[in-house]
């Protein structure tokens, strides 16, 4: 598992972004893949959830995911949801100890926020779309109502599609430029005329810098070019592959 600096730093926070080792699962799934709705048999799926948060010290009914739709949606936890219940959101808040935030992505961004002193984290789930739209923002205004100051909230961007394996085509780059023009810095020409090539990681790390947060930190992966230790939905669609796997990435407060 890997984990960023701004939240290791964190005092009675605990956190996790789990690459692909480690699990039970098989072909394309294989090993730790942690995602409900990925096609994956229920039995692996729930194994490796235990082995994910045995690792955090955790019981496997600690996680806490959503219903991921790409959206700017952020709600409250208390508690952990039954298959079929979770909220349909793509960003996460809580205060209530012992309580895993839990967000799945195969290329997407998983973004997680502490704020120590307020014992408040979040978690969120930034693919293109939902980071466009603001989810990052809900989020931090998610962990505000429950006490939490963006002055002392730090966040780990993790491990995500590198702007070198994210070509996209010549209508992508519009609803951003019209968003800010200045939008155009995560965008390089591809070789195909008129595609480009997004920095993912980068436009999530501007719009978190705007907020005014304590400290920001980014991994430096990249899911789709390292098969090893990533799931990819870009590389599993290149390869004409029927499935992916989903990685977890989860932060909780110590009891």
């Amino acid at each position: 598992m890997i984990t960023l600096p701004p939240l290791s730093d964190s005092s009675g926070i605990r956190h996790a972004f789990f690459t692909r080792a480690g699990g039970v699962s098989e072909g394309v799934y294989d090993s730790l893949n942690c995602g409900l709705g990925s096609g994956d048999a229920l039995d692996r799926v729930r194994e490796n959830h235990r082995r994910a948060m045995a690792a955090l010290d955790l019981p496997t009914d600690a996680l806490a995911t959503l219903y991921q739709v790409h959206s700017p949606t952020a709600v409250e936890a208390t508690r952990t949801w039954a298959r079929g219940e979770a909220p349909r959101a793509d960003g996460v808040a809580t205060r209530t100890p012992g309580l895993a935030l839990g967000i799945l992505t195969a290329d997407c961004a998983p973004v997680l926020f502490a704020d120590a002193d307020a014992r408040v984290v979040g978690a969120a789930h930034a693919g293109w779309r939902g980071a466009l739209a603001g989810v990052l923002e809900a989020t931090v205004a998610a962990m505000e109502t429950l006490g939490a100051d963006r002055r002392r909230i730090v966040v780990g961007v993790g491990p995500c599609i590198a702007q070198l394996s994210y070509e996209v085509g010549p209508e992508f780059p519009a609803p951003f430029l019209a968003s800010d023009p200045t939008n155009a810095d995560f965008f390089l020409p591809a070789r195909r005329a008129g595609h480009h090539l997004f920095d993912l990681s980068a436009y999530v790390a501007r719009r978190l810098s705007r907020m005014g947060l304590a400290r920001i930190a980014v991994a430096a992966h990249d899911t789709c070019a390292d098969a090893d230790r990533f799931f990819s939905y870009r590389r599993a669609t290149l390869a004409h592959e029927e499935a992916y796997g989903r990685l977890l990435s989860t932060i909780v407060i110590e009891d």
